[in-house]
């Protein structure tokens, strides 16, 4: 009987030609590959960039549907469960599996220093409702519906998250903030796009006096210290304004002031490419120049572009979070990430409700995925990275 191989060791015989027939197959596969492919195949070696990307698709998702995830509206209160700690799901009661359920708590107000205290009923397992009916909704505001995710037990509560001082669901409001804060990065940063491509390209490809006053005209604003030009900007929008109208300007502000870095990127590299022989060869076959520049040259630093703008987002949402939190920003009935947090100045909050502070951890996550997310990008859009 023949001993067994060491694992090291390989089954099939060393061939030369099968190993050189490998290696062609391969070359060949990334020759004949198509630019998307590649970039597709560079991205998934960067495991940390996908793993991100699934998060804020995943992100974004939630905040698409909000209204089937949440359990609650976004202003629906609860006054019997005021400050509540959040509730934790558990799946077995007394070694029998029941599935997701919560523990029933009561609440007594402390009448020496006026904090609600809540005690858990271990004795009364209470399971969660999925896909259930519960509190009527508008689906974005157009279409009528009652079903969600999950719903609080009959007779019973489900605060996963705890409430806030007016007994509002602190998940509620979290999915419902989430559909405001992701999307005013993804509004202010395509607004930042538009101009920073348009004034950009214009002082790269035009050259001479467009050059110049574009060129002063981005270093005034690159200059400018945003924080207080932020909050200047912000605090002068009227307090009786529409809470849509204040989305969008606070969206155009934070765009205003992002746009000149892009414009400043696109300019240097427009000025090396309209020397190529391609830019030389469509001026002679009659290309104007708005041709030129989006059919020519953007094409060949999209790249930049794509991760400039994954890199940007994050910024949006941080400012929004921070002008949100010093009540210059969105103001209620809007609910973001940002107005959550406005819960949470005092010591008081921050000592006997912590869990006031949850809003914090999707803005560092979705923060953290965006960065991770551009630099794969930036790694998977390089030729060179091979």
């Amino acid at each position: 009987m023949s001993e067994a191989l060491p694992h090291w060791v390989s089954e099939k015989p060393f061939d030369p030609e099968r190993l050189a027939g490998e290696h062609t197959s391969v070359s060949t596969a990334y020759a004949r590959a198509s630019q998307r492919r590649l970039f597709w195949w560079r991205l998934r070696r960067h495991r940390l960039a996908v793993a991100s990307l699934v998060f804020l698709v995943l992100a974004y998702l939630v905040a698409a549907t909000a209204e089937f995830v949440a359990p609650a509206g976004v202003a629906t209160r609860d006054t019997r469960h005021i400050f509540m700690p959040p509730q934790r799901v558990h799946l077995v009661h007394e070694g029998r599996f029941l599935g997701p359920f919560v523990y029933a708590r009561e609440g007594t107000l402390d009448m020496d220093t006026l904090q609600r205290r809540y005690r858990e009923d271990r004795s009364r397992p209470m399971p969660l409702r999925f896909f259930c009916r519960g509190e009527p909704y508008r689906f974005w505001g157009i279409w009528a519906g009652d079903r969600h995710l999950y719903c609080a037990p009959e007779g019973g509560t489900a605060f996963l998250l705890g409430s806030d001082r007016l007994g509002r669901d602190m998940f509620s409001r979290l999915v419902h903030g989430a559909r405001i804060s992701l999307t005013i990065g993804l509004v202010g940063v395509t607004l930042t796009m538009v101009l920073g491509l348009l004034f950009g390209g214009l002082a790269g490809y035009l050259g001479g006096w467009a050059d110049f006053w574009l060129g002063r005209a981005t270093e005034i604003l690159r200059s400018l210290p945003h924080l207080p030009i932020w909050l200047a900007l912000s605090a002068a929008l009227p307090v009786t304004l529409d809470p849509l109208l204040v989305y969008f300007l606070i969206t155009a502000i934070l765009a205003f002031l992002e746009w000149p870095g892009l414009a400043r990127a696109v300019r240097s590299k427009l000025l090396s490419l309209r020397e190529e022989d391609f830019v030389a060869a469509a001026e002679m076959m009659g290309a104007g120049p708005a041709r030129i520049i989006s059919r020519h040259l953007l094409p060949n630093f999209m790249s930049h572009i794509v991760v400039s703008a994954a890199l940007a987002i994050p910024t949006m949402i941080l400012a929004e979070t921070a002008l949100s939190f010093l009540g210059l920003g969105l103001r209620a009935p809007i609910t973001s990430w940002g107005v959550l947090l406005t819960e949470a100045q005092n010591i008081e909050a921050v000592v006997l409700y912590p869990w006031l502070l949850l809003p914090m951890v999707p803005v560092m996550a979705t923060v953290l995925a965006f960065s991770f997310l551009g630099d794969g990008l930036r790694d998977a859009l390089d030729p060179l990275s091979d």
